[in-house]
């Protein structure tokens, strides 16, 4: 009897502790571009499809919404969204934050770009960004109010950069928060 409640609880145990995973994907510069499609900050469809190839397109991990790295990387893309737009390029923040909780980020930081909602993390999966599964709550006040904000899942801060003819251009897995939409600009720069 002990050994089957020692084994339950070893069951239990499993199902209630974080899942860390590395994709065996690899993409490397030059490689197609995964396809891939999730719901963006309104709750619609996004799909790459209808960016890729027609726009330089960035692609940026990050690990949740309204934390202090994740905050000062969505503002520079804030702060700089003109010149990327007038350089051609789309940008999309990907995290394992729900919908909602991108809905209240870009409220609570003016961000004038899309959020994808990747809580199963398929997305990060698909562009081999390692991740974990399990769920994490952050307590923001946004508009006056505290929200809970639950993610399922954790992302590692990575950018990649799709140009158009649906290539990787630039993969970056060594990101500086603050700095990474700078040193998109320049990229882009050079793609010309």
């Amino acid at each position: 009897m002990l050994r089957n409640t020692c084994l339950l609880g070893l069951i239990m145990g499993l199902f209630s502790t974080p899942v860390s995973a590395q994709s065996s994907i690899d993409l490397k510069v030059g490689d197609a571009a995964p396809v891939f499609a999730a719901k963006d900050d309104t709750g619609k469809d996004w799909k790459s499809t209808d960016y890729v190839g027609k726009k330089v397109v960035v692609v940026y991990f990050y690990p949740a919404d309204m934390t202090g790295g994740c905050t000062k990387q969505a503002c520079g893309f804030r702060d700089d969204m003109k010149t990327l737009k007038e350089q051609g390029v789309e940008v999309v923040g990907v995290s394992g934050d729900s919908v909602r909780n991108h809905e209240l980020f870009k409220q609570a930081h003016q961000l004038n770009f899309t959020l994808l909602a990747d809580p199963d993390a398929k997305v990060a999966e698909a562009f081999g960004v390692p991740f974990m599964l399990g769920e994490k709550t952050v307590k923001a006040t946004i508009g006056g109010k505290e929200e809970s904000l639950v993610r399922t899942a954790t992302i590692q801060r990575w950018t990649f950069v799709i140009d158009k003819s649906g290539k990787i251009a630039a993969k970056n897995t060594m990101v500086k928060a603050a700095e990474d939409s700078k040193s998109i600009q320049e990229l882009v720069e050079k793609l010309k």
